[in-house]
């Protein structure tokens, strides 16, 4: 008999529509034999279920929904949610209070690795390399010594980045201290905490990494080719730049890039499927950070990454769910 799958998308932040893509790609690849799969759509205003194209309401007080055929309630959750309440730990409490498995990472370390700067201070003392950051939050005063703080620490050109955010909204790159201000106003927008990050120049790649068929696996390397200043939203989500898999490293680097991940994945005790950052600096792959929820629509880099390992995204999706099922 198949097992009822709440596919969570959507979310109260500027991700929504990449969270609607994502979890529409899960549907489409479930294997309707094994599972079947309910658009379950989290907004600000409403928790609804798509059915036949007319929306039910969530009861949100046993995450059950009442269909035309009757109520069904759901033996997961497939967590396709970026930023918040889907992967900064919110929903994970929520459903873990109420006795339902979902397929990312524990409210705590999905809380953790959504905020860049404690994720930071968490591996540092771990000896991973990492850029060096300057942080400031909402209020704080944004003068002439601010700035030459930052040239002194971390010097120009560096990145002006929101704490809490992803698919790079209001991040800016900023060349000279006339442009923090209004960086810091444009990634204030996002979030009330900002990191301002030093550059580091080299090749940029991307890795994910996954619980598949009961073990960790690392998915290949993905080179990241901006052709904008940096890999921005555009870049991500309006084919301005070049997502190569496998990428163009030396075996040397590709094999300390993905044992690096795994490290960061087991050390940080995540779980499902993630993606991290890293700039390979001076020859070290330095790390940029970790998506708990990454991308899964088509053109997103996990995808792309499966099918070079030459895993069905069917498959991948099961090993997810399976998982938490198996919990």
């Amino acid at each position: 008999m198949s097992k009822n799958i709440a596919v969570l998308m959507g979310g109260y932040s500027s991700e929504y529509e990449i969270s609607i893509q994502s979890g529409t790609t899960v549907i489409h690849a479930l294997d309707p034999e094994k599972y079947t799969a309910y658009a379950v759509h989290i907004l600000k205003d409403k928790w609804i279920c798509l059915y036949e194209g007319e929306e039910f309401y969530m009861d949100m007080g046993e995450f059950r929904v009442l269909l035309p055929f009757g109520n069904v309630y759901f033996d997961a959750c497939y967590n396709t949610i970026h930023g918040t309440p889907g992967e900064d730990g919110e929903i994970q409490a929520y459903l873990k209070t109420i006795g339902i498995p979902q397929t990312s990472c524990d409210f705590y370390q999905s809380a953790l690795t959504f905020n860049k700067r404690d994720t930071l201070s968490v591996l540092r003392p771990y000896g991973i390399p990492m850029a060096q950051s300057v942080y400031v939050n909402k209020g704080d005063a944004i003068d002439a010594a601010f700035a030459k703080a930052v040239k002194e620490k971390i010097d120009f050109p560096c990145f002006v980045k929101p704490n809490r955010a992803g698919s790079s909204f209001g991040i800016s790159k900023v060349y000279n201290e006339e442009g923090l201000a209004p960086a810091l106003e444009k990634a204030f927008l996002e979030d009330d905490e900002v990191l301002v990050e030093a550059f580091l120049s080299g090749t940029e790649v991307s890795v994910g990494v996954c619980v598949y068929q009961g073990g960790v696996k690392v998915l290949p390397v993905c080179e990241i080719v901006s052709e904008n200043d940096f890999f921005d939203y555009e870049a991500k989500y309006k084919g301005k730049s070049q997502e190569i898999v496998p990428a163009r490293l030396s075996d040397n680097q590709r094999d300390s890039v993905q044992s690096l991940t795994i490290a960061i994945y087991e050390l940080l005790k995540l779980k499902g499927i993630c993606r991290a950052d890293f700039i390979f600096h001076n020859g070290t792959p330095h790390f940029v950070e970790i998506n708990s929820n990454p991308g899964l629509s088509p053109e997103s880099i996990i995808p792309r990454q499966a099918k070079a390992a030459g895993i069905a995204l069917s498959d991948l999706f099961a090993s997810a769910i399976e998982a938490v099922l198996e919990e």
